[in-house]
């Protein structure tokens, strides 16, 4: 049980979306899990946001990075800095491609453990909220992606050569 009081906050910007996330990868945590259509919104090639994963995963060897996604090539073509990071941390990263029967999902959220989360409805706008040291809510939402997990298969690796 956490001693720290739940928060929630909306948001209705891009601004305040990056905010969001940031203020959720600057929590304490061990997995990250991330569904996103492609992941462009997230800004995954961004330096800032790069170094922000990494402190995550060098934080310790038990931290895992999950993301599930239906189209993988924004982060094949345009992400070098991710999949650098990827090859680098490639025992602690793990990115699945939805299967065909759940690509009309569309909206995307960060789950970090079972306690924060920030979340999209509709992925093509910025509105949204995030959920700090909000358990109900978080493991709730790991549970999802976790039946988005199970309708997916590995689709970037190290390897992966970006054109």
């Amino acid at each position: 049980m956490s001693e720290t009081a739940a928060l929630y906050e909306r948001f209705d910007t891009e601004a305040a979306f990056q905010d969001a996330v940031d203020r959720l990868l600057a929590q304490p945590g061990r997995e990250l899990r991330i569904f996103d259509p492609d992941l462009a919104a997230l800004r995954l090639n961004a330096p800032p946001r790069v170094q922000r994963l990494e402190d995550f995963l060098a934080g310790s060897r038990t931290r895992r990075l999950y993301i599930a996604l239906h189209d993988p090539d924004h982060v094949t073509r345009h992400c070098p800095r991710l999949m650098m990071l990827i090859a680098r941390y490639s025992h602690a990263i793990a990115i699945h491609r939805t299967h065909e029967e759940i690509r009309s999902i569309q909206d995307s959220f960060l789950v970090l453990d079972q306690s924060h989360y920030v979340r999209r409805a509709v992925v093509r706008l910025f509105r949204g909220a995030i959920g700090l040291a909000d358990e109900t809510e978080a493991s709730a939402m790991r549970s999802r992606f976790q039946e988005i997990w199970d309708a997916s298969f590995p689709a970037v690796s190290a390897t992966t050569v970006g054109l």
